[in-house]
């Protein structure tokens, strides 16, 4: 930054610009704008008469503090009824009224009546978002599936008795096979399942005046303001303060037909937003995924493991339209926003003369195509009115005009639509703009005094500012605190502004030269994936968060707690060597690394031969095969826990990875395995079902070039010190397995003088087919027995009674709806004698042997 030196425009000096040149903040429009957000949080699901009646009480007294606070001839005017206290009243009478008029549309009609009866009726719906698949998730043994959630408006419906009204009502239309909860996640701008994703593609709206069909994914097509008929099951929110009236299943292979064409405007965004996915298809999976969020929040793309990459580092507002995006489109325009605030101006408008209030209508105007690219839905017009803050800089060149601006945007935004109210994504979002605005430049400043690179000293101060006022609200959603937030959003910073141009200029220019905008994709790739691979690795630290109690309590706690670091963190700031020393640590608490950890903790223990990984409610093992060598069993529901059990046990090579069958809860994490490590093979069991989880595996071994053998009883494979035989299944298993459980690859493994047994799911109708087979028959006893399917009370006694464990090994969730593992499994393995050790109680577990039979568990 070159301060004072940089030549200004032709205009002028933008004034006396500088925090300390400027006095005190002005902050008189905040209190009227906390009182609307307030009122308007409380209102919009109250009652519509209490919302009537508390409007009319504040616009009174408003009106009437206002002709007081005037003052007679004589009579000082008195502060306390002055224009502040009347502004405060009135701004709170006009939420009320918004809330109470915006929670009557819920009531209004006979939507919420038809919902209650779960009616099956006939709609005309116009829809008001881009429709968007559900979050996968893994209930149990299989992923659930897939919804297609598309926001809507009823404008017409026709009930079971045929009659026709016309209405106006909201709705969550559910397309597919979602469950109960899927009108939970209205929140969730991405879908597929089990790391797969289906594309919306380019919309083809239909021409005015004709009709098409839609069914079942072809729904993701349909473009906002669209007018779509079709039949359906109404039923009411299962979330209460909800912003829909009812919600409306429509079944997969129910036909809807479109009857009205969406609007120019919409179109024109469509066709903007399909040419980026275009360009972008020659990318690599992750900059393919990540690039078109970056620039219009299209998430499609991405997967459910980078999305909680992103989720884990607090990198995730750079996949939604954020003001961030919008911000740096300004920047072009009119510099840095830094620039605003002192006699400096950057960008491209006055490099070619523009005058100041000719960039701010310029700035305007791109804000208008934003908003209509982006599409103009809530979270969206949020962005634009936080990015516009930067525009009233430029105007005035006077920064204590920035809080009102952000104050206004506030007050006028939950007029307009009081439910942003109850929005923690628009609290993230003041609470970051505020921090950037208030804290930012002063511990900016802090940094400098110290010696810190301008440049550095920004992005520590703008990173730090908004994660010590936004982890507070995240740990109320998550019950968890990222410790790698700050240099994750640091390091990003760096890469988002070239990425979010280069995009933005692909999306400009795909219309009309695709391979000019498949050139500048390629460009924006690089630092795309740049953003991609730091969220992926410091989602993988073993050190990323640590878990938070939750609820508004946990946050009163987190914030009291920031608020004392930042209190501290003024007088440490004066030591470079307690700066250092405090890096030092947090690198260290991070990074975890394998000597320290083993020293402090104990973890892993040396001469482990297998580990137990603390997946939840899966399976996931290692089997030690040398230094920084394992085979892995199983990759338990979720990458990212399997990858940091990987990595606490300093495993970079896999000669092998065995998945017993191809349920959810152990295949789903198969990418956290192969992430970052060289793997020989998978092997899987030759019962392929659930079709689903199978393709995923496939999918995800192909990306990455690994091949997919089948395991077959009788053979043997060796990796370094170990080796192991496959007992279970035979080429052709009799019976035929009754499911994917009864098909697990079973393994008796031997390594340092031990002997393991390892039973995937097998069910007692497998268990036994296996001990009436030679090896079976010749089963020995064990020292240690992965007791089959997570401890269920299905376990053949003659089995467990063969095996004789020493130790015996349940991978299992906490608080799990399965009642796993059983009291009974858990007392006939004590009867035997086995030492049982459960991940729900325990977490991760580690067996320890050597020569002689010795055997040593930990903890």
């Amino acid at each position: 930054m070159r301060g004072g030196r940089e030549a200004v425009s032709a205009v002028g000096r933008l004034g006396d610009a500088h925090p300390r040149q400027e006095g005190p903040l002005d902050l008189r429009l905040v209190p009227p704008a906390l009182a609307a957000w307030g009122t308007a949080a409380l209102m919009v699901t109250g009652s519509p008469w209490w919302a009537g009646l508390v409007a009319v009480a504040c616009a009174v007294g408003g009106a009437g503090l206002l002709v007081a606070g005037r003052g007679g001839a004589g009579r000082p005017a008195r502060p306390w009824r002055g224009p502040s206290a009347a502004a405060l009243l009135l701004c709170t009478a006009a939420a009320a009224a918004s809330a109470g008029l915006h929670g009557a549309d819920l009531r209004r009609g006979p939507v919420p009546g038809l919902g209650a009866e779960f009616a099956r009726v006939d709609v005309e719906l116009e829809v008001t978002s881009d429709p968007r698949l559900t979050r996968p998730r893994i209930s149990g043994n299989h992923a659930a599936p897939t919804s297609v959630l598309v926001e809507a408006d009823v404008v017409r419906v026709t009930g079971p008795d045929g009659g026709m009204a016309r209405t106006r009502a909201p709705v969550l239309v559910v397309v597919g096979g979602g469950g109960k909860g899927d009108n939970g996640d209205r929140g969730d701008r991405e879908g597929g399942g089990s790391g797969e994703r289906r594309e919306s593609g380019p919309a083809s709206p239909p021409a005015p005046g004709k009709s098409s069909q839609v069914r079942g994914s072809s729904w993701l097509s349909v473009l906002p303001s669209t007018r779509v008929r079709v039949r359906g099951s109404l039923a009411s929110p299962m979330v209460a303060g909800d912003r829909v009236a009812a919600v409306l299943r429509v079944g997969s292979g129910e036909r809807a037909r479109v009857v009205g064409a969406p609007s120019r405007s919409q179109r024109l965004a469509g066709k903007l937003r399909a040419g980026l996915r275009e360009a972008t298809g020659g990318l690599d999976v992750d900059a393919r995924a990540l690039l078109p969020g970056l620039v219009v929040g299209d998430t499609a793309r991405v997967t459910p493991e980078l999305h909680a990459a992103f989720e884990e580092t607090d990198l995730l507002h750079l996949m939604a339209v954020s003001g961030a995006n919008f911000t740096i489109l300004l920047a072009l325009l009119i510099g840095p926003p830094g620039t605003a605030q002192r006699v400096e101006r950057r960008g491209l408008a006055p490099r070619v003369g523009l005058p100041l209030r000719t960039t701010a209508v310029l700035g305007g105007a791109l804000t208008l195509g934003f908003v209509v690219v982006c599409r103009p839905e809530p979270s969206v017009l949020r962005a634009a009115s936080c990015g516009l803050i930067a525009l009233l800089a430029v105007a005035t060149g006077r920064r204590r005009s920035l809080i009102p601006a952000l104050a206004t945007a506030v007050l006028l935004l939950v007029l307009y639509d009081p439910w942003l109210a109850r929005s923690y994504g628009f609290l993230l979002s003041v609470l970051a703009t505020g921090a950037l605005l208030t804290l930012a430049p002063r511990w900016s400043a802090a940094l400098r005094g110290r010696g810190v690179p301008a440049r550095l000293a920004e992005g520590l101060a703008a990173a730090a500012a908004a994660q010590a006022v936004c982890a507070p609200v995240v740990a109320v959603l998550a019950a968890r605190v990222s410790l790698v937030a700050v240099p994750c959003n640091l390091l990003a910073e760096f890469a988002v502004a070239p990425a979010t141009v280069l995009g933005f200029a692909a999306l400009a220019t795909a219309p009309l030269a695709m391979p000019v905008a498949k050139s500048l994709a390629w460009c924006a790739g690089w630092p795309t994936g740049w953003i991609a691979d730091l969220a992926r690795t410091g989602a993988a630290l073993p050190g990323s968060g640590m878990d938070w109690p939750g609820g508004w309590r946990g946050g009163a706690l987190l914030a009291l707690g920031t608020a004392v670091l930042v209190l501290v963190g003024r007088r440490a700031l004066a030591s470079p060597w307690i700066c250092g020393v405090c890096a030092l640590l947090l690198v260290l608490v991070i990074t975890r690394p394998a000597p320290l950890v083993r020293g402090v903790t104990g973890w892993p223990p040396a001469g482990w031969r297998l580990a137990m990984c603390d997946v939840g409610q899966g399976d996931a093992l290692v089997l030690a095969a040398g230094a920084g060598t394992g085979v892995v069993v199983d990759a338990g529901p979720d990458p990212l826990l399997v990858d940091r059990c990987l990595r606490s046990l300093g495993v970079t090579r896999v000669p092998a990875v065995v998945l017993t069958h191809f349920h959810a809860d152990h295949v789903a994490g198969l990418a956290g395995v192969l992430r970052g490590r060289a793997v020989g093979q998978i092997e899987t069991s030759g019962f392929e079902e659930p079709p689903d989880q199978v393709a995923f595996v496939r999918r995800e071994a192909a990306r990455r070039g690994v091949p997919v053998v089948r395991a077959v009883a009788g053979e043997r494979r060796r990796a370094g010190p170990l080796d192991w035989q496959v007992l279970w299944p035979p080429p052709d298993p009799a019976p035929t397995p009754d499911g994917p459980n009864d098909a697990s690859v079973t393994l008796l493994v031997r390594v340092a003088g031990l002997t393991l047994l390892l039973l995937g799911d097998l069910e007692p109708p497998a268990q036994r087919a296996l001990l009436r087979t030679p090896a079976g028959a010749r089963l020995p006893p064990v020292d240690v027995l992965k007791v089959a399917h997570h401890g269920s009370a299905y376990q053949d006694p003659e089995l467990l009674r063969r095996a004789a464990p020493r130790v015996a090994l349940i991978s299992v969730g906490r608080d799990n709806p399965y009642g796993h593992p059983a009291p009974n499994t858990l007392a006939a393995l004590r009867a035997r004698g086995a030492a049982v050790l459960r991940t729900d109680r325990e977490g991760a577990v580690a067996v320890v042997g050597g020569g002689g039979g010795e055997l040593r568990v930990f903890p």
